[in-house]
């Protein structure tokens, strides 16, 4: 998992770095709160009804996420996370760094995340 700051990326600029690697990108807007920020993902990144809305479900979804990527043939995905300033500062967001960065490991190739901190 990579973390740049809004000040040094854009969204715009990572995602044309994405494009140009021959990759997809999925942005994920900011959020204030952990309920909010797994929302979030799950509609982002489209998981199922039934995802549970908590640390489990994100990396069960991630994991499941991952997977499809490479069942359907699709290209890479790197997903750029906004972390809002407030977030930051909030114990779960440390917690659902490690999340990504497992998810990240499970999927190799098919799957990177980058964080960008406004």
């Amino acid at each position: 998992m990579k973390i740049y700051s809004a000040d040094t990326w854009t969204i715009e600029e990572l995602q044309e770095q994405v494009a140009d690697a021959g990759r997809r990108s999925l942005v994920v807007p900011a959020a204030d709160s952990k309920k909010a920020v797994l929302e979030t993902f799950g509609e982002v990144l489209a998981f199922p009804e039934h995802y549970g809305v908590n640390m489990d479900a994100l990396n069960d979804s991630l994991h499941d996420f991952a997977d499809s990527i490479g069942e359907n043939g699709s290209s890479p995905v790197t997903v750029l996370w906004q972390v809002a300033a407030a977030f930051r500062g909030d114990r779960s967001f440390g917690i659902i760094c490690e999340v990504l960065q497992d998810a990240e490991s499970y999927a190799g190739r098919d799957l990177a995340v980058t964080a960008v901190l406004l």
